[in-house]
């Protein structure tokens, strides 16, 4: 039997910390994203900006919390700090 690969809130948090974003123990998705979208540094957004980009092209199957999360938390930060970055 095949078990689809998902990304869950537990996965979120994992790969947020493996990247150096602190975050409380026991955070939701949308807590995770709103630490790590704290004081955005070029290095922190790239970071964030890759492990983003590689959880949406991924053939896993990412759950709807985390899904909104990222939509609602860090796709719109990443956007802004980009466009600041710019200016």
């Amino acid at each position: 039997m095949m078990h689809a690969d998902l990304i869950d809130q537990e996965d979120l948090l994992g790969q947020l910390r493996a990247l150096g974003f602190e975050m409380p123990a026991g955070a939701t998705a949308d807590q995770a994203c709103e630490c790590a979208v704290r004081g955005l540094s070029d290095a922190r957004a790239k970071a964030l900006r890759g492990l983003v980009e590689q959880m949406l092209t991924s053939s896993a199957t990412i759950l709807p919390a985390v899904r909104q999360a990222i939509d609602k938390q860090l796709l719109p930060a990443l956007a802004v700090y980009q466009q600041q970055s710019r200016a």
